[in-house]
């Protein structure tokens, strides 16, 4: 695929997308139908002896509008077709690469450049990762744009997208340049144990993408600024350092420049260990939401999720790198004459290698979402017994709602939802209510 018609894509989209592109929407300007912000607690919801958790979730739901309700559930139902579209479109992408000849044909311009393989495997992977983006940028733009805007949750105008989607393009080109290298090298060292070895170095390179996140990539896309309000800072802390997390400081993250979107996190390892909490929290959320919001991200670190998922997720390269060993073998038995791939160390395997792990991903699409979901649900529950806030875990849980849909059915939340519907958030909540109401309740003198 030469470089001038990768550019003239390019060009065609930005023009397209710049033509169409809506207002630029303000940051604190919410759309009509955003989820309320609820900042007391309905009736059918307040501790009292008869108090009734399931009463109380429907008194929290019944506060929706029925618009905003509408409109969350078609954005979330939506994006069940895109995870078919977006294999699809890479399916298709990787094929015309494979197919057409392309591939074949970057590495061995690849190989006109230098005769030194590590750099041909970068220069290969350099011009893969661009031809990748450029065939998968119609749905990405509809996607992560347009669609985002449609539903009221994106605050960027096209130009600035564009800056993001550019910056997320070099850091791939890095980053993917550095893990396709050394796996390339594990390949031509060791024919037949590569898929094994090439496993451990990718299960490396992710906790290392993992420990440098906060501090050095995070910073590239949004400012992080140490948040000094002692109002929202001190109860923090103290809900840390009660829970044996080594946190000195808060941060803030100005994600209200891209996105709508409610977050937070406890994210690193050691010392690049943070606590962070995004803008449209601390300017949407109550004192309660917030405290039960970073009493589930500190349920995370409690629980050690970033370790157990570590070892869940190395367990599951391991099986992915044994079906990319099963699958390329036998694939280029059949098509690698076709393809012009000389073997499995040639770079030019890499659309293949992508192919399998998109089915790969496809397939385990309720495996992945149901292990997710599961550590949420425990985060949500140790954030509960930590902040004390069932409220606020239920206001956050409405808050959530904008993206995701509150109450789907058994089989619907197994399938698509990495994290609780939020029907079983205020559930849950309410019913931790239920059995701590002297906590939830205030006590009159002498009541034990």
């Amino acid at each position: 695929m030469p470089i001038r018609l990768w550019l003239f894509s390019v060009l065609l989209a930005i023009l397209w997308a710049c033509a169409i592109a809506p207002a630029q929407s303000t940051p604190g300007q919410l759309p009509s139908t955003a989820m309320p912000t609820i900042t007391g607690v309905p009736a059918g919801a307040q501790a009292s002896p008869n108090f009734n958790a399931d009463a109380a979730t429907e008194a929290y739901l019944a506060l929706i509008p029925a618009d905003a309700k509408a409109r969350s559930d078609a954005y979330f139902e939506g994006g069940y077709w895109l995870i078919l579209w977006e294999f699809v479109v890479l399916a298709v992408a990787m094929l015309l690469l494979l197919n057409l000849g392309w591939s074949a044909a970057m590495r061995n311009l690849a190989e006109r450049i230098t005769r030194f393989k590590p750099l041909q495997t970068l220069i290969y992977l350099w011009e893969f990762t661009v031809a990748a983006t450029v065939l998968t940028f119609p749905l990405t733009v509809y996607e992560d744009y347009f669609r985002e805007h449609q539903y009221g949750l994106a605050t960027q105008t096209f130009g600035p997208w564009m800056g993001d989607q550019l910056k997320g393009l070099l850091i791939s080109m890095v980053l993917g340049g550095i893990l396709g290298v050394a796996l390339f090298g594990v390949v031509r060292r060791l024919q037949r144990s590569w898929w094994l070895w090439g496993a451990g170095v990718s299960i490396v390179f992710v906790v290392l993408v993992v420990l440098i996140s906060p501090v050095y990539l995070v910073p590239i896309f949004n400012k992080v600024t140490r948040l000094d309000d002692p109002k929202v800072t001190q109860p923090v802390l103290r809900l840390a350092r009660a829970n044996g997390i080594p946190a000195r400081d808060v941060f803030e993250i100005d994600a209200s420049r891209q996105t709508t979107r409610m977050s937070a996190n406890v994210s690193g390892f050691g010392s690049t260990m943070r606590i962070t909490m995004n803008d449209n929290l601390l300017r949407r959320g109550s004192p309660e939401e917030i405290q039960a919001v970073m009493g589930h991200e500190m349920g995370h670190y409690v629980l050690h999720h970033v370790y157990n998922g570590t070892f869940f997720f190395s367990v599951v390269i391991v099986i992915l790198f044994a079906f990319l060993r099963w699958g390329i073998d036998a694939s280029l038995k059949r098509w690698g004459e076709k393809w012009k791939i000389h073997g499995i160390g040639d770079p030019a395997v890499t659309p293949l290698a992508a192919l399998l792990l998109a089915i790969f991903i496809f397939v385990m699409t309720p495996v992945l979402n149901s292990y997710t979901r599961t550590q949420e649900h425990e985060a949500d529950m140790y954030g509960l017994n930590a902040s004390r806030q069932p409220d606020g875990m239920a206001q956050a849980a409405i808050h959530l709602g904008e993206y995701r849909k509150m109450s789907p059915g058994t089989i619907e939340e197994w399938v698509f939802f990495d994290h609780p519907s939020g029907r079983h958030r205020i559930h849950d909540a309410m019913v931790w209510k239920a059995e701590n109401l002297n906590v939830a309740q205030p006590q009159s003198p002498g009541t034990p």
